[in-house]
């Protein structure tokens, strides 16, 4: 029979989830766009049901933050962000429009959750791709990408994830995750069916 967990092991259980608990929160302002009072305090008791009353498998964080490489990767997601609404906005009125698409498969190097769930975020934020489905336990990402037509534009969305991947774990991802990154180790050792193209308009690949 176990005993009561003690002080210090709910303190370092609260110290674990904490950055969760400011992320949950933080939410919530940004959902209701207010920053008051009332809205943080709400938040937080939001944050509270959602970890304690729901199951929701443990969040493992690496214990580390890179300031720096955080702005980085904030600078490189606006450019991101404002050349793929330039490429999708002249995609919707260009003459050519969009012929074809894609759901590709993509196979990240990290085992945290908590990475492939910012790189799924990241990734869905930023128009003309959107991830449709997530491997947990095999760390595949399937993302629906527009304007891919053949491998060489598939392998070019691949590999933009994997650059948004490598961002996100220098940011804070483990020691393992840099390592697993530099080495190029896949978190799985096979992909299985990693491209399903699909056509939107008649002619487009099949």
């Amino acid at each position: 029979m176990t005993g009561r967990p003690s002080r210090r092991e709910v303190g370092r259980s609260l110290a674990r989830q904490m950055p969760l608990l400011i992320g949950l929160v933080v939410l919530w302002m940004c959902l209701w766009s207010q920053f008051t009072v009332l809205a943080f305090v709400t938040g937080v008791a939001v944050a509270l049901l959602v970890t304690r009353v729901f199951f929701l498998p443990p969040v493992e964080l690496s214990g580390r933050f890179n300031i720096w490489y955080a702005l980085a990767f904030l600078a490189h997601f606006v450019v991101d962000l404002v050349r793929a609404s330039v490429q999708v906005a002249w995609q919707a009125v260009g003459p050519r429009g969009v012929h074809s698409n894609a759901i590709v498969a993509v196979q990240l190097h990290t085992r945290s959750d908590f990475i492939m769930t910012l790189v799924a975020e990241a990734i869905s934020l930023v128009p003309g791709s959107l991830v449709v489905e997530a491997d947990r336990e095999r760390s595949i990402l399937y993302l629906h990408a527009l304007g891919v037509s053949d491998a060489d534009e598939v392998e070019a969305v691949r590999s933009g994830v994997l650059v948004v991947e490598k961002r996100i774990a220098r940011v804070l991802g483990s020691t393992d995750d840099l390592r697993r990154i530099a080495d190029g180790t896949p978190a799985a050792a096979e992909v299985h069916d990693p491209v399903s193209p699909s056509s939107s308009s008649e002619g487009g690949p099949s």
